[in-house]
Parts: C-alpha cells; sequence; structure tokens
C-alpha cells in the first residue's frame, strides 16, 4: 500500500509538472564496478548467531546499474525518482554453527548467500545558492527499501526480508573547476538510534555540450539497522561511471 501510494504521488506529480511551460528534464544513467566491503549480519537481531557475508564468506564483486529520472522546475527546485538494485553473492564454508532466521547451519557447511539491496527514491531538493561556479543544494527523499538477505546449505534455506520506509536528507555540492568540468559530491544521508544510511558520490562531471554530461568517480553506500529483528550493518565501494542527457 506504501509503495503504491508514493508511485501514485510521484505520477500526480510529473504529470502536472509536464504542463508547465518551463519543464526541464534530466535522465541519469550510472554503471558501477561494487566491492563489498564489511557486511555483519545477526537474524534473528536478539538471539541469531552473528556472521560475515564478507569475511566468513567469499563475497563476490560485481557490475550493478542505476537510474534516475529528474524535473527542474526553474532554477532552483528539482524532483527526482532513483531505481538502484543491488545483490552481491557470496559462498565459503563456515567454520562454526549458524542460528539464521530459524535455520541451523552446521560447522563445516559450504553456504552460498544472496544480499539483495533494492532502493526506490522520491528526492525533492532547493538549490539555495546557484551561480557560475557553485551550485548548493538541499533537499529531502523518501526512500522505499525492498531488502533480502537469503542463505542456501546443508539442505536448508533461511531467509529474511523487509520492506521499509526510510526518510533521508539530500544534499548537492557541484563546483565548477574548469570551462567544461566541476567537481560534484551529492547524496543521500541519515542517523538514527534505529540505524543509519549513507548514499554518497564524489565524482568529476564533464560538460562537452548542454545537453550530454558525464560522470566518472566513487560512490560509498553504508547503513544498517540493530533491533529484534535483524541486526546488519554494510559497507559498499562503487566506482563508478555515469552518462546524463538533458531534454
Amino acid at each position: 500500500m506504501l509503495v503504491r501510494s508514493v508511485l501514485l504521488s510521484i505520477g500526480l506529480i510529473l504529470a502536472a509538472a509536464s504542463l508547465s511551460a518551463r519543464v526541464k528534464w534530466e535522465m541519469d544513467f550510472e554503471t558501477a564496478y561494487v566491492m563489498p566491503g564489511y557486511n555483519d549480519v545477526r537474524i534473528p537481531g536478539n538471539t541469531g548467531t552473528e556472521f560475515s557475508l564478507s569475511k566468513d564468506l567469499d563475497a563476490q564483486s560485481r557490475f550493478v546499474g542505476r537510474i534516475r529520472l529528474t524535473y527542474y522546475a526553474g532554477e532552483k527546485h528539482s524532483l527526482s525518482v532513483l531505481a538502484a538494485p543491488l545483490r552481491i553473492d557470496s559462498e565459503g564454508n563456515i567454520d562454526r554453527t549458524i542460528q539464521f532466521a530459524g535455520e541451523e547451519f552446521a560447522a563445516g557447511s559450504f553456504i552460498d548467500s544472496r544480499y539483495r539491496f533494492d532502493s526506490y527514491r522520491l528526492t525533492y531538493r532547493y538549490d539555495f545558492r546557484r551561480n557560475s561556479r557553485l551550485n548548493l543544494g538541499i533537499g529531502v527523499t523518501a526512500k522505499i527499501r525492498d531488502a533480502a538477505i537469503t542463505l542456501w546449505g546443508d539442505g536448508k534455506v533461511g531467509e529474511k526480508t523487509n520492506v521499509g520506509f526510510v526518510p533521508l536528507i539530500n544534499f548537492k555540492t557541484d563546483w565548477q573547476i574548469g570551462e567544461k568540468t566541476s567537481l560534484l559530491l551529492e547524496g543521500d544521508a541519515l542517523a538514527a538510534p534505529q540505524g543509519r544510511a549513507e548514499d554518497v558520490l564524489f565524482a568529476l562531471y564533464v560538460k562537452p555540450s548542454e545537453k550530454a554530461h558525464f560522470k566518472i568517480g566513487y560512490r560509498v553506500l553504508e547503513g544498517g539497522a540493530d533491533n529484534d529483528e535483524v541486526y546488519n550493518f554494510a559497507l559498499f565501494h562503487y566506482l563508478t561511471i555515469g552518462t546524463v542527457w538533458r531534454f
């Protein structure tokens, strides 16, 4: 129901925006090579066995993609929608018994795992400073997290799924360092007693024309939660390239 409401809101906003004579759109495609950092898990959070999907098992790096559509209302206001899927597979022999999601995996078992963390976001940002050298913006992001951690092995399957809403603070700094180049720092982040989330990009932005832009940089995705149902904190490093098309 929450997902449906958010998607309906997005559709109504974009439909209304398309009637404006000042519509300006931007499509951002990004591809990245993702390298797992730490990924510590304990499920349930109060009784499960804590282990690492990246140290106790061999986590595989992989290529992923994301896409963002942005609508600019005038010079200072923007609204964007983002889809950013992520899947990381791990495997290996565990050296101790693991209690996970109601299943017990015996020491010495060969385990396959999949860590899925798909993110869908609606972001409003206000660019409070915008000139030929510097663009500074701040906003809010409504994020829907669709996540799952699955273990296979020893003839058993254990899985924990989670779909939830996460509010985040959005920020952007675009510093012009050349006629057609700038340094970009942007992301979504927020910390609370229940957990934290950060998705931050630092990139070199190249603008050969008004309609086509390119970027190359480093993105960090980090965060997690600690409660009775789940304990999970994970870090991922992204080496990323992207293209931005304006129309």
